[in-house]
């Protein structure tokens, strides 16, 4: 198994991880034409964020934003993001790829923050619960991978539903 090279310390081993998150979430999203994209998935949710492939990968880049912000401002530090329209496939893995990089830049320097730094800061999220540092990045890192599986059951119930049409013919 090849590794990306990893990063030092209890911060670096996050940001390795947040990374790797995005990149899984990429490479689902990279395949995707146009249709695929903005196909209505979930026409009975309330979320407006989960209804399509399209409005889940928005979501994941503004929550991914927020949660470097609320890093930032507990550790000192100023992510640098710019808020791009994110039309297609194409933009959705540019814009997640800057997001990663962006988180990494912000971070460079902080990657052996002592794990009672991490743990020493609260951060008071906008949806209710407080956690540290370490927590949020955790989150961060979670959310990712909860989203990139909604959209990978998402296509996997195209694949049922076409397999289920056309028995015995293969789609590519």
């Amino acid at each position: 198994m090849n590794l990306a090279p990893s990063r030092p310390g209890a911060v670096g081993a996050l940001m390795d991880e947040y990374e790797r998150a995005i990149r899984d979430l990429t490479r689902v999203v990279v395949g995707l034409n146009q249709a695929e994209f903005d196909c209505l998935r979930d026409a009975g949710t309330t979320d407006e964020d989960c209804r399509s492939i399209a409005t889940v990968v928005r979501h994941v880049l503004r929550s991914g934003k927020g949660y470097a912000r609320y890093l930032g401002d507990a550790l000192g530090f100023v992510p640098a993001f710019t808020d791009a329209a994110v039309a297609n496939p194409t933009e959705a893995v540019e814009q997640l790829e800057g997001l990663a990089h962006h988180t990494a830049t912000a971070l460079e320097g902080q990657w052996h923050l002592p794990d009672q730094v991490l743990a020493g800061v609260r951060i008071q999220s906008r949806w209710g619960p407080v956690f540290d540092g370490e927590q949020m990045f955790e989150h961060a890192i979670v959310h990712v991978l909860r989203h990139r599986r909604q959209i990978e059951r998402f296509l996997q119930r195209v694949a049922e539903m076409d397999s289920q049409e056309s028995p015995g013919q293969f789609r590519s």
